[in-house]
């Protein structure tokens, strides 16, 4: 089967090199988004997909916009590829696109769909505090997220569980899945189903306004929020006008009612904060200008005590 990818983030490495190793595929290409410009030296750092295509002699192309680039989808056409495949690629497709391969463009989705359609699933799930989430193969169309079901396979989400990991699970579960449905349909033994639109729940793009912890938010969803939005997009708290990245927390089953912020007690293994309802206990943290550590050992060194606040 003749495949071009579609993919830009590490999560899609995986099932990238799978395709590449299986002798059921020839991949044709990569489409993958131009690298940008990172950190204060506003490097451009070339993808790590980017350099396992070129090791391997697939050629990569990398569109502004794929939609508005009629030499690539040219040169595309030209290939005469059986499937497209995307898998957190990043940009919508236009309808010549999508009617370029023979056998249609299968999605890669990281939720078990119609729930969480959009840019924010896997991080959205752990926010909302979700036992479980999944990962669909879906065929594309030109409405969002929206396309028939192809497979689907369901992921737990245990209550210590962050994005880092949920995305290396789901990294770790695609390649099979996208393995079977293309066999599937390449046979003719797979049928897709159409999504219930009724039953559809949609993400946002995560802003930055939300990185700040509201401490008169209950115990639960603060823990939701911050292993959500671990390292890619950090919440933070402050002490004496100094900000601090929450890293890992720990969730006390309790419903306390305390002073949203107050510090309620301090051991080795961390810091209990109090909220609106119940507490949770800050396990690891960045503070400003530092590097990450235990929590107990940045209690000592700022000289925090039970009956401080964090604003």
């Amino acid at each position: 089967m003749k495949v071009v990818f579609f993919a830009t983030p590490d999560i899609a490495i995986k099932s990238f090199e799978y395709f590449i190793n299986s002798n059921n595929y020839k991949v044709l290409g990569l489409v993958v988004q131009k690298p940008k410009a990172q950190n204060r030296g506003k490097k451009v750092v070339e993808r790590k997909i980017t350099k396992i295509a070129k090791n391997a002699l697939i050629p990569v192309f990398e569109p502004d916009r794929i939609s508005k680039e009629p030499e690539i989808i040219e040169k595309l056409k030209k290939l005469e590829p059986d499937f497209f495949v995307t898998f957190a690629f990043g940009q919508i497709l236009s309808q010549e696109v999508i009617d370029i391969p023979k056998f249609g463009v299968i999605n890669l989705h990281a939720s078990l769909l119609p729930q969480y359609r959009g840019p924010s699933p896997i991080a959205q799930a752990i926010i909302d505090g979700c036992s479980y989430s999944g990962i669909t193969t879906m065929k594309t169309e030109l409405e969002l997220d929206a396309g028939d079901i192809c497979l689907q396979e369901k992921i737990d989400i245990p209550l210590d569980m962050n994005v880092i990991e949920l995305m290396e699970e789901i990294s770790n579960k695609s390649p099979l899945l996208l393995d079977k449905t293309l066999k599937g349909l390449y046979n003719n033994t797979l049928k897709p189903t159409p999504q219930d639109h009724t039953k559809a729940t949609f993400t946002k793009k995560i802003l930055k306004e939300q990185k700040q912890i509201d401490w008169s938010y209950d115990a639960f969803n603060i823990h939701n929020k911050i292993r959500g939005m671990y390292l890619i997009n950090t919440n933070h708290t402050k002490h004496n006008n100094k900000l601090i990245k929450i890293l890992k927390t720990q969730f006390l089953e309790n419903k306390t009612i305390n002073k949203p912020g107050e510090i309620i007690e301090i051991d080795k293994e961390g810091i209990v904060v109090g909220s609106k309802q119940g507490t949770i206990k800050i396990l690891t943290l960045k503070p400003e200008g530092k590097g990450e550590m235990k929590a107990f050992d940045w209690s000592m060194g700022s000289r925090i005590k039970k009956g401080d606040f964090f604003e």
